[in-house]
């Protein structure tokens, strides 16, 4: 008896902690930012907190004020004639410009670009450029998927895929509705089709959570869902692809089958995972025929596209997904419009149906919002505090004393960034391709890293935000976990193929 209660006290004390990991991560990030950032202030590491608190990606970074008389000869003789009194000074290749501008008697110098905004314009950012055009997806989408709900269509696709799913998910009830928005969020990934994967995700995870015994802690079956969601399954690299392009590399499309190749090494291993964490049954023949079915699924398109010339190719990946995207919204459409007694018996229309739609996908990205804005601004403080750089070039340093290329390590920022902020690591991604070369080993093993995984602790604040849920249980460290399998897999396929 002693024992089930020590048991029993260990378990709930494991359980209030798993609760507290997120809190007690955002937390972290942001005392250690504003105690780093004080610190180098006092300690004249850095001449002003402006640009932390109100800086803009991409500014100069103001790092001192002088009177004219203290600069060096050829600029005090230079800059009060100078055009609007300013003068740049490019001190060489590898380091940014110093800028010198004179006004009010002192001259204020400039050197370097900021790494992302400040944490003001990172609250309104979050809300014009991130929120607002979601909303606006959300909105769209989650109109399309009520036609789907009430047309019949999301029922019939559940009915389908029924018998692999139960084996995934077995707690999930056969032809629940779950099963045709997973299945949506998946195939939207599957293609590159992020506007619409959101909203598909959030309406799996809406509809996992009614069938969630303990409301604020997540289930068995959502903690599958995200895991196999973040794993970021693509075979189009859409995106990718366009900025190796405008990069002016010689083969955008190069990195495509080492794309599909880490991020569904990164699937199969969430799935394993969470699948062992679950005892979920290997052995299922429906199970084996689903893995098999998409292995040579991926295998045909690989084959097809492979035989493509370049211009077949670029023209085959910028394509696809739209034409995918338009075939979904027509086939929903053209679906009600068949079944539109469907509408009747539900006593509305088809319009009004997707109406009440977008106005749920709304309230879902009101919801969301202060998730989203407590994570961003929390990142923006770590990056520009100067305490990400640090710990990069640690990592960097370690691994180039462990024999590893320097081409790797300079591409590692970007796998670093990626789990918290996909806009920052593009930004290293376009970054590294812009000062390496986009053909370099460097540049290309940063787009693997890019399109491999998903932006995680976005992902956990938008998704189990989006049903407020605080226990997240094992779903951010095997999240975490998958992150660095497809970072060592990346490498590996990277130096395999170039």
């Amino acid at each position: 008896m002693t024992f089930a209660i020590v048991i029993a006290i260990d378990l709930l004390h494991l359980q209030k902690i798993t609760i507290m990991v997120l809190s007690r991560f955002w937390l972290t990030i942001f005392i250690s930012s504003i105690v780093f950032i004080v610190v180098s202030l006092f300690t004249a590491n850095t001449y002003t907190i402006d640009s932390v608190l109100n800086g803009k990606k991409d500014d100069p970074i103001l790092v001192s004020e002088k009177y004219v008389e203290q600069l060096p000869a050829f600029i005090k003789d230079s800059i009060k004639t100078a055009p609007e009194q300013t003068m740049i000074v490019n001190r060489d290749t590898l380091n940014a410009d110093t800028t010198y501008v004179y006004k009010n008697k002192t001259v204020k110098i400039y050197s370097g670009l900021q790494k992302s905004d400040g944490l003001l314009p990172t609250c309104k950012s979050t809300l014009v450029d991130l929120i607002l055009p979601l909303i606006a997806y959300l909105a769209f989408f989650c109109g399309l998927m009520e036609l789907l709900i009430v047309s019949g269509a999301s029922g019939n696709l559940a009915k389908v895929l029924s018998p692999v799913f139960v084996k995934v998910f077995p707690s999930i009830p056969k032809n629940h509705p779950s099963i045709s928005y997973m299945t949506l969020n998946f195939a939207a990934n599957f293609l590159g089709l992020d506007s619409a994967a959101t909203p598909f995700g959030l309406k799996a995870m809406e509809s996992l959570q009614e069938i969630n015994p303990e409301k604020d802690k997540a289930s068995d079956a959502q903690i599958m869902f995200m895991c196999l969601h973040a794993s970021g399954l693509t075979l189009i690299a859409t995106s990718i692809i366009g900025y190796r392009a405008a990069a002016n590399a010689s083969n955008p499309a190069d990195v495509m089958l080492p794309c599909i190749i880490t991020s569904f090494i990164g699937t199969i291993a969430a799935f394993l995972i969470v699948g062992v964490k679950q005892k979920i049954n290997f052995k299922s023949a429906s199970l084996l025929i689903g893995l098999m079915t998409l292995i040579a699924a991926i295998v045909g398109l690989l084959m097809y596209v492979n035989h493509l010339d370049l211009i077949g190719k670029n023209y085959f990946t910028s394509n696809l997904s739209g034409l995918i995207l338009v075939a979904i919204i027509a086939f929903t459409l053209i679906f009600s419009f068949i079944h539109e007694k469907k509408f009747k018996d539900a006593e509305t229309t088809v319009f009004d149906t997707f109406v009440v739609g977008a106005n749920n996908g709304v309230k879902t990205g009101v919801t969301i919002f202060p998730y989203v804005l407590g994570m961003l601004v929390a990142i923006s403080l770590f990056r520009n505090s100067g305490l990400f750089e640090i710990i990069s070039d640690a990592i960097g340093f370690i691994f180039s004393n462990m024999g590893v290329s320097k081409e790797i390590t300079n591409a590692l920022p970007v796998a670093m960034l990626r789990p918290f902020s996909s806009a920052g690591s593009r930004g290293f991604l376009i970054d590294s391709m812009n000062t390496f070369g986009a053909d370099s080993l460097t540049a290309r093993l940063s787009s693997i890293f890019q399109c491999s995984a998903e932006s995680t602790f976005y992902v956990i604040a938008v998704y189990f935000g989006s049903v407020n849920i605080k226990n997240t249980r094992y779903a951010l460290g095997t999240m975490l976990l998958v992150d660095l399998i497809c970072v060592i897999t990346a490498i590996f396929v990277a130096t395999w193929f170039f």
